[in-house]
């Protein structure tokens, strides 16, 4: 995702390194950098224009820190407007009435059947106590209700369709009079893909909202569309009054910047993105988070919101007692890395740490974690809980059993060890290095053995 841009703003900040101040010459070529970068990856031209000018502005006007090297502030700066550009606060649904009715509009291919049945997962597993009525209202494409129907059954909610219907606005009210004598707590709908330019579908879809009367129309919006993704999502606000809007395609598009410009242009917040193809691949959107994936920083705030989701509080507070004491053993290790596979890829989870975005073309070894769960889960409840010695015989026994060679046995074994000495040293490295005013220093090799 914005990996272009990434790399530009990257190789931008890096030429203010080693300057004594920040100049008008220097944030003058800095900002036309911006400024081109920001057009390369489809940011609205308008949009660009007005950022480039804040950012000129702000880095002007700041106030010189001599503790702070003048790439950090203009990086600084930099973030603060992107975080603006893309509203400031984490947008939230309103979940209000009873039930709450939230319609999805867009473009053909922008993806609003997938990302339906996506929004319906992820309310579910935020308010597992409500009840999500799907209602498939794209009567113009074929499959589409058949589409909505598999992909819900994957999370278990139920689709409202009316076999053979051709009016969507009948299929809207039949599914609002269900939902309201039944009891559901949300209606999603589901609507067919339109021009803005087409009066007879547009019209029909504002029928469909005549009807519903919906809490929320949420505009979805494709990365792969460009900039028609800013005039379409323009046109459909004037039309729809839309509330929001859900990004999509965002990481395989090198033209993601257009959709950043809808929240400008629009003036109403980007409430999703989806993130992959999986049905659990959509998040709330957040602009500090985006603000530092462009620049590079990781997703801490992501990556933290993962880890809440996946780790039960109980036994990740019991495990970092463990760690801190170096008393975990390898069933600890096992549950932990069970837990980690819950939360993505490898790959995907280190990414999301500030400093290893250069991780993008890293090959690393999904398999090792299967790996290491195999040679765990062959050994016997005293051999993991560290009760007896892993002596050669046992270990060749693990070998055996998890289809590994031994030096895989061994390596792992070393690795255990390495982590849990590192365990141990801990407090004392974090003791000498504060009185230097220094950080913790981190192994070549990771001391879990990767």
């Amino acid at each position: 995702m914005f990996g272009a841009l990434t790399e530009k703003f990257q190789e931008m900040f890096s030429s203010l390194t080693g300057k004594k101040s920040l100049t008008e010459d220097n944030i003058a070529d800095a900002v036309r950098q911006v400024r081109l970068a920001l057009l390369d990856a489809d940011v609205n031209y308008a949009v660009a224009s007005n950022f480039v000018k804040r950012v000129k502005e702000k880095a002007l006007g700041a106030s010189v820190l001599k503790s702070v090297a003048p790439g950090q502030q203009f990086i600084h700066v930099v973030h603060e407007e992107l975080v603006a550009l893309m509203g400031s606060q984490e947008a939230v649904l309103e979940l209000k009435g009873s039930p709450t009715v939230i319609l999805l509009c867009g473009l053909q291919g922008s993806g609003k059947t997938t990302q339906c049945a996506k929004l319906a997962s992820h309310l579910k597993k935020k308010y597992s106590q409500q009840r999500t009525l799907l209602v498939a209202c794209d009567l113009q494409r074929p499959a589409a209700v058949d589409q909505l129907k598999k992909l819900a059954s994957q999370i278990e909610v139920p689709v409202f369709s009316i076999e053979g219907e051709k009016n969507p606005v009948r299929v809207a009210k039949e599914a609002l009079n269900k939902a309201k004598n039944e009891g559901f707590d949300v209606l999603l709908v589901d609507t067919a893909g339109r021009l803005h330019i087409d009066e007879q579908l547009m019209q029909e879809l504002e029928q469909v909202k005549q009807v519903l009367n919906p809490h929320e129309i949420l505009f979805v919006a494709s990365a792969a569309t460009g900039q028609d993704a800013v005039k379409t999502a323009v046109e459909f606000d004037a039309r729809m009054n839309i509330t929001g809007s859900i990004l999509t395609m965002l990481d395989g598009s090198a033209r993601a910047g257009a959709a950043i410009s809808i929240r400008e242009v629009t003036n109403k917040p980007l409430k999703f993105e989806g993130i992959g193809e999986k049905i659990d691949d959509l998040q709330p959107f957040n602009p500090h988070s985006m603000a530092d994936r462009i620049l590079g920083m990781g997703d801490v705030i992501n990556l933290v919101r993962k880890a809440q989701e996946t780790f039960d509080q109980k036994e990740s507070e019991d495990l970092e007692k463990k760690i801190l004491k170096a008393a975990f053993t390898y069933e600890d290790y096992l549950k932990q890395m069970s837990m980690v596979k819950k939360m993505g890829s490898l790959k995907g989870l280190l990414k999301m740490i500030p400093g290893m975005s250069a991780l993008e073309g890293m090959d690393i070894d999904e398999k090792e974690f299967s790996r290491m769960e195999a040679m765990i889960s062959s050994m016997t409840s005293d051999e993991r809980k560290e009760k007896v010695e892993l002596i050669p015989s046992r270990r060749r026994r693990i070998a055996d059993g998890s289809g590994v060679k031994i030096d895989d046995v061994n390596r792992m074994v070393k690795g255990f060890k390495r982590l849990k000495q590192f365990c141990k040293e801990m407090p004392q490295l974090k003791q000498q290095l504060s009185k230097k005013g220094g950080k913790l220093p981190f192994p070549g090799k990771m001391p879990w053995g990767f």
